[in-house]
């Protein structure tokens, strides 16, 4: 590229302000920031009625949903929805072979039949603040990135202190724009909520694996919780004397439904984007952490996927496991497509050219920022083999079960060799483990265990860098001949981590003498090498690199701001509730290949084939589909929607957010993004970055119709026009 070009590339990126659709909005900056545009895209409401310290707003109807999914209050009574695979794994640890809730579904009747669920917490957003000028009071330019960091810490604690004083809410610091920015948020957390219903896994999770990330798609993506509060209605730990939690605001659904063009915008907690590195880390992670991680993934669901085909027990032990491991494997294949396709590090490579001849314009940017780039890129390319063998550690040996199991038990061994530890710790420490036990064998098949860490061991043992392998790979192929199924054989055939009764005789009663059991067990022996290895070869060079990535990250975001001064710019996510809005649209993914913005029903029955678990369609459901009796919550066109797309910017984390239409109306819940655009955490592209929404009126309409559970629907508020 001629310097010329260049030139007017970066003249281009200057003014430039955001894409269309693109973002992920603080919702206390909207008024400041993005009200105006909203508007004008077609907005009823204002940033007011969105975000609030004052008054009640849509925010106090949103919440984080365990550790990483959103959902929304949608009754006076605390009744919540979500997506179904967000309550997935509660679903499942409630389903047994004589009650099967992913398979048959769960609908509570009344608040006595409503189930709870040990461990999943809600967390709303109470107020943010910007404490920048607070956080940042003492540090210099010239200071170095440990004596920053250790100031920041300190100012952090005493902001988050001086917050929660006298507060029952909790008080965070968090960074944003890379560490240039910080906002005190405020948060208040529940801890007793509720499975209410749930539909089959048929509906919830139609289409599994294969229809994950893409369009057209079909899913009924839903689930139905409740939030649970003492008689105050304040947060309290399960009791029976708890009552439905009386919100401050609950959203207002929509029956017109969306049509094409129409306004809408997500609500909820994103995870994680990483918009503006530099092309070096995009590379990394696109074309070497992606490839590992994808091929040791499908391996392992290969493995998991014939097992849940021809065993019942192992299908309900391993649903949500499988469902894990494909998630992120799929949005990976996906992500790596489309940076290659969308040649997302050629244009990081052209911004930057442009960014270089920025900074060299003027001798003080140079003093700044003159070295950044060339500093990340070394920085990289140092670290890329040490992230290689990260990858096949974490991906390979730590997707083996009985290694991670047997490592739980680490700290019990540490208790037991420390002579100053007291007889009565250790026995609470196997007493604590001891009631892990039963959980953990409840959703555990030993024989498919053992066929994963044959394959996953032997691909990470031939594969990474013999010099990044931990030293009883050695030990291992040379006693065995180099067989990985032999190891693998010999390991659960003398392991008592693959045996629930050999665990129960070790931990009752246990003494300090029984350590040595831990200590000589054969996956106790792979697991303490593995981690060794991760804890004393790799963190160490992890957290270095991460350290000085963030340092560099920090300066080259501050820089990338004052270089484009016209172009408004949205901060990362970072799992704090952020607004994404956009237009209902379809989309071209292909030469010849044009996508409508809605699926209906009839897509359903298209698909149906009753010899795929994933595409089986209960009667039910195909009797309600013949008669096409869909009541209220059929479109004008009469046809039953199922799903919707829109231009909204999303990632993990928004999965289960309303998606809420120009008024502030519930029209349908988030639950994916379509696979072309799955790049987005990285790099947005307006043509292919869609949302996937789950229209409103499918929910409803399987509650109320498919379901009978009238009794949720009658607790909801509709609007009237």
């Amino acid at each position: 590229m001629s310097r010329l070009v260049t030139l007017f590339l970066c003249l281009f990126l200057i003014v430039r302000t955001s894409i269309a659709g693109e973002g992920m909005w603080l919702p206390i900056l909207l008024s400041q920031l993005n009200e105006k545009d909203m508007q004008t895209m077609g907005m009823r409401i204002t940033a007011e009625d969105i975000y609030s310290v004052n008054h009640s707003s849509l925010k106090d109807a949103i919440v984080l949903f365990g550790g990483g999914c959103t959902a929304e209050i949608v009754s006076n009574q605390g009744l919540i929805l979500t997506n179904h695979h967000c309550g997935f794994s509660n679903i499942q640890r409630h389903s047994t072979l004589e009650h099967d809730y992913l398979t048959d579904g769960f609908w509570a009747s009344s608040l006595t039949e409503e189930l709870p669920n040990p461990g999943l917490s809600v967390t709303f957003l109470v107020s943010m603040e910007d404490v920048t000028e607070k956080i940042l009071q003492g540090i210099s330019p010239d200071m170095k990135g440990s004596e920053r960091d250790a100031i920041i810490l300190k100012n952090r604690g005493k902001v988050e202190s001086e917050a929660s004083k006298g507060s029952r809410y909790k008080a965070s610091v968090k960074a944003f724009y890379s560490g240039n920015q910080f906002y005190l948020i405020m948060t208040e957390t529940f801890t007793d909520i509720r499975l209410v219903g749930a539909p089959p896994s048929n509906i919830g999770k139609f289409g599994g694996d294969t229809d994950n990330w893409m369009w057209p798609r079909h899913t009924g993506d839903f689930s139905v919780f409740r939030i649970y509060a003492n008689k105050n209605n304040e947060p309290a730990d399960f009791s029976k004397d708890n009552i439905p939690y009386t919100p401050k605001k609950s959203l207002t659904i929509s029956l017109k439904g969306v049509k094409e063009g129409d306004f809408t915008f997500v609500y909820g907690f994103p995870g994680t984007t990483q918009e503006y590195l530099p092309s070096y880390a995009v590379d990394m992670a696109a074309n070497q952490r992606n490839p590992i991680a994808i091929k040791l993934r499908q391996q392992k669901l290969d493995l998991i996927d014939k097992a849940m085909e021809n065993d019942k027990l192992t299908r309900i032990q391993y649903a949500a496991k499988a469902a894990s491991v494909a998630n992120f494997w799929k949005k990976m294949i996906g992500e790596s497509k489309g940076i290659n396709r969308l040649d997302a590090i050629e244009k990081k490579q052209q911004f930057e050219a442009g960014f270089e001849i920025w900074v060299n314009a003027e001798n003080s940017r140079k003093d700044l920022y003159g070295n950044i780039l060339t500093d990340y890129r070394q920085s990289i390319e140092d670290f890329r083999p040490y992230h290689k063998a990260y990858t096949y550690l974490t991906e390979g040996a730590m997707g083996v079960e009985i290694i991670r199991f047997a490592y739980g038990y680490n700290n019990l061994l540490k208790q037991c060799r420390e002579k100053t530890t007291a007889d009565d710790e250790i026995i609470k420490s196997a007493a604590k483990l001891k009631a892990g036990v039963p959980g953990y064998f409840k959703n555990y098949n030993s024989k498919l265990d053992e066929a994963i860490f044959a394959k996953l061991m032997e691909t990470y043992g031939k594969e990474c860098d013999p010099a990044f392998l931990p030293p009883i790979f050695t030990e291992a192929m040379a006693k065995y001949e180099g067989s990985y199924k032999a190891w693998a054989a010999d390991v659960f055939k003398k392991s008592m981590f693959a045996d629930s009764s050999k665990m129960n005789t070790l931990l009752d009663n246990f003494t300090r003498k029984r350590s040595k059991k831990i200590e000589e067990d054969p996956a106790f022996l792979v697991a303490r090498s593995v981690y060794a290895f991760l804890q004393d070869k790799l963190v160490p060079v992890v957290n270095s690199f991460y350290l000085k990535a963030d340092s560099l990250q920090r300066v080259y975001m501050k820089a990338q701001m004052e270089m484009q001064t016209g172009k408004v710019f949205y901060p990362d996510a970072n799992s704090t509730l952020r607004v994404a809005y956009g237009n209902v649209k379809g989309y071209s993914p292909a030469d010849a290949v044009d996508y409508r913005w809605f699926t209906t029903l009839d897509g359903i029955l298209e698909k149906e084939n009753p010899d795929v678990y994933d595409y089986v369609v209960t009667p039910r459901l195909r009797e309600l589909s013949t008669s096409r009796d869909y009541g209220r919550y059929a479109d004008a066109d009469g046809s039953m929607h199922v799903a919707f797309i829109a231009t909204n910017h999303t990632t993990g984390g928004n999965s289960g957010s309303p998606v809420l239409d120009a008024d502030g109306n519930l029209v349908g819940i988030n639950f994916d993004r379509c696979w072309e655009g799955t790049m987005s955490d990285l790099i947005y592209d307006p043509d292919q970055c869609r949302n996937i929404a789950l229209d409103i009126r499918y929910c409803l309409f399987i509650i109320d119709r498919y379901a009978g559970a009238a009794n949720l629907i009658k607790e909801m508020n509709f609007a009237t026009r």
